[in-house]
């Protein structure tokens, strides 16, 4: 029996989240298709009906994720005077929390690498979710819009970068010290 294009819109949802969570934790190439859909609860065999290709779903995945991150951290600063928003901003994404929880966090993070060398389609999905990621910092910052932008740029990059390090070193205190770096650095 056919699906309804209600179920089908669900199923498709569903497999885009399961995706985001998956190409978060595991990366493009260690999230397969068959264990995307399996940890949708669906067969691989469906999967074409509603994806061109793999990388068509890479780049929904990350929209979502993008977005996702986007709405945490505007939840988080939402009527806050701009310094304590900054600051909620970096304290949130520059967590010992966020780090050890990869596959609900940023995906620029977690995918940049992947990122860099995906499609057109995936570069420009990750491009405009970067760019809603610092116009949230820019937001936050008082003067010119040129100095805003360059300001909200570099410290979107800054975080993201030192997200990825906390998570690279071998060493917790180590990564730790780097985290509060960043937040001390870019609450100044």
């Amino acid at each position: 029996m056919r699906k309804s294009r209600e179920e089908a819109s669900e199923t498709r949802k569903r497999i885009v989240e399961t995706a985001a969570r998956e190409l978060r934790e595991k990366g493009v190439v260690g999230a397969g298709i068959a264990d995307i859909m399996s940890a949708a609860g669906l067969t691989p065999g469906g999967f074409y009906r509603h994806f061109e290709s793999k990388d068509h779903l890479v780049a929904e995945a990350c929209d979502v994720a993008s977005a996702t991150l986007y709405e945490t951290l505007e939840s988080f600063v939402q009527g806050k005077p701009p310094r304590e928003a900054r600051r909620e901003i970096a304290e949130r994404y520059l967590s010992v929390t966020h780090r050890d929880n990869m596959s609900i966090g940023c995906p620029f993070a977690a995918l940049g690498g992947d990122m860099a060398r995906a499609d057109a389609r995936t570069r420009q999905v990750a491009t405009d979710g970067f760019l809603r990621l610092a116009g949230l910092i820019a937001e936050q910052l008082g003067g010119a819009e040129a100095s805003k932008r360059g300001k909200s740029l570099a410290a979107a990059s800054a975080m993201i970068g030192a997200l990825m390090m906390s998570r690279v070193v071998d060493n917790e205190a180590l990564s730790q010290e780097i985290l509060q770096a960043a937040r001390d650095a870019l609450c100044k």
